[in-house]
């Protein structure tokens, strides 16, 4: 310290770091605990006991975890500081060709305080050991070797503390420093790649999994590793999580979650998710935890009281070949697959032509099958509504086709192939316009159409008030 304060080796503030709370323990044990027992060693032939001054100081022995927890760091320090400054090296060299030192390093003097509780108990064990069962010191040398094991239960635990927090920050660093993510008080459980399945194709990609004690972070790799590793494309927390294994595909399991359903194949064991959950569920009375649904491989909507606040399991578009509420199959054109984002049914766009709040979705509104609508809204729906959806392609391939042609005039042909029947559909590929594909030609054609009484009450009224109106 003296070489430290003239400011020619090494600073003063790198010396404290090194050397941590030392000086507060060899006080310690200069002025109250060695004192203590010569005292009684002086005296031990009238008091033969030492577990009574044990019990007294064992409390402040606890500074010893401080200096534990500084060490990796300490002896780091040295070893970096020996590189760029040839004076402090020579002043560690010096110091180590000392007599006292007994030719060790000072690094491994540094060692003897990390020793030191755990020597302390092996000491204290054979010493009660070796006590006679009538020996007026056997209880209190036990209650004292049970505060040595504390204590050195204590020390363990700062060197994990320490080891936690340190695999903790450069986690956090590889996910970007988050401001949502970054919390001392997290433990990072286990972490992996892992396949993600997709519900649609069942083609798989490869992502990245974060298990927290409180989290599961869901991520895709970074192409330009710049600063993080790792995207945070998902959080979901561990509260309300439920893990089964997919008894439909072989080596897949779910993780179903209130913000989303996950199916992946493992990297990670599937033991890990479930202790996050159970630990989790020890922290919180009001934590519910299931690893299993009681519902076939087709799948189920969550129980009613889950409805709505939970991502559900989406059925698998190639396991159904039709709707899943009015039973009308599926095909490319008139009838294509949707999912209802809250039980994961596979229906077509009437049965699902319905928006409701969800509440794992932040209340905004998703598609919803007309089962799920009433049930969260509370709403009722018209019976005529159903007709009411019928797209255009629909009504046309539902009507005979007639054997007869016609001749009508131009205006009605344009009327029929203009605006008149114009169609909006929602798809994956956004809102189309579809018009009547009767008609062929627009002026002086002959032309294919549908007899008006095939048509619907409210699509005469419409062709007859066109009819009978002005040309312009």
């Amino acid at each position: 310290m003296k070489e430290a304060k003239t400011g020619k080796t090494v600073p003063e503030e790198v010396v404290k770091m090194i050397f941590s709370n030392i000086s507060s323990i060899y006080q310690f044990h200069a002025e109250f605990f060695l004192p203590e027992l010569r005292k009684r060693m002086e005296d031990w032939n009238h008091n033969p006991r030492i577990g009574d001054v044990i019990q007294k100081l064992a409390p402040f022995l606890k500074m010893y975890g401080e200096y534990v927890k500084n060490f990796d760091k300490a002896v780091e320090l040295i070893t970096a500081w020996s590189e760029k400054s040839p004076p402090f090296q020579e002043l560690i060299a010096d110091i180590q060709r000392r007599k006292v030192c007994a030719n060790l390093t000072l690094q491994h003097h540094m060692l003897e305080p990390v020793q030191r509780i755990p020597r302390y108990e092996l000491l204290l064990k054979d010493y009660v050991r070796k006590l006679p069962p009538q020996s007026p010191d056997r209880g209190d040398a036990e209650k004292a070797l049970e505060m040595i094991f504390m204590v050195a239960k204590h020390s363990n635990a700062a060197i994990a503390e320490m080891e936690r927090l340190q695999n903790l920050w450069v986690v956090y660093q590889r996910l970007g420093l988050e401001d949502d993510i970054v919390d001392p008080s997290n433990e990072l459980i286990k972490e992996g790649p892992i396949q993600k399945i997709s519900t649609r194709n069942n083609s798989t990609s490869e992502k990245y999994l974060f298990l927290f004690n409180n989290m599961l972070l869901y991520c895709v790799p970074k192409v330009i590793q710049v600063g993080a590793e790792f995207q945070v494309h998902l959080r979901m927390d561990v509260e309300g999580m439920k893990v089964r294994q997919d008894t439909e595909f072989p080596h897949t399991f779910l993780v179903s979650g209130k913000q989303r359903t996950l199916e992946l194949q493992p990297c990670l064991p599937l033991q890990a998710f479930q202790d996050a959950i159970d630990r989790k569920e020890k922290r919180s009375e009001t934590f519910k935890t299931a690893v299993s649904w009681d519902h076939p491989d087709y799948g189920v909507p969550p129980q009613t009281e889950e409805l709505g606040r939970r991502a559900p399991q989406w059925v698998r578009d190639n396991l159904v070949t039709m709707c899943m509420r009015c039973k009308e199959p599926f095909n490319a054109i008139t009838r294509r697959r949707h999912h209802c984002r809250a039980c994961g049914y596979v229906v077509c766009a009437r049965c699902s032509d319905y928006k409701a709040g969800l509440q794992y979705d932040g209340n905004r509104p998703n598609r919803v099958c007309q089962e799920c609508f009433i049930f969260l809204t509370g709403h009722t729906v018209l019976e005529d509504r159903e007709g009411k959806h019928k797209g255009i392609l629909e009504v046309s391939s539902a009507l005979p086709i007639p054997s007869e042609r016609c001749h009508h005039p131009p205006w009605l042909v344009s009327s029929l192939a203009g605006p008149a029947w114009p169609c909006s559909r929602s798809g994956r590929g956004g809102s189309q316009k579809v018009h009547v594909l009767h008609v062929l030609h627009v002026l002086h054609a002959e032309v294919q159409l549908p007899r008006l009484c095939s048509l619907g009450p409210s699509t005469q009224g419409s062709l007859h008030r066109r009819m009978s109106a002005p040309l312009s």
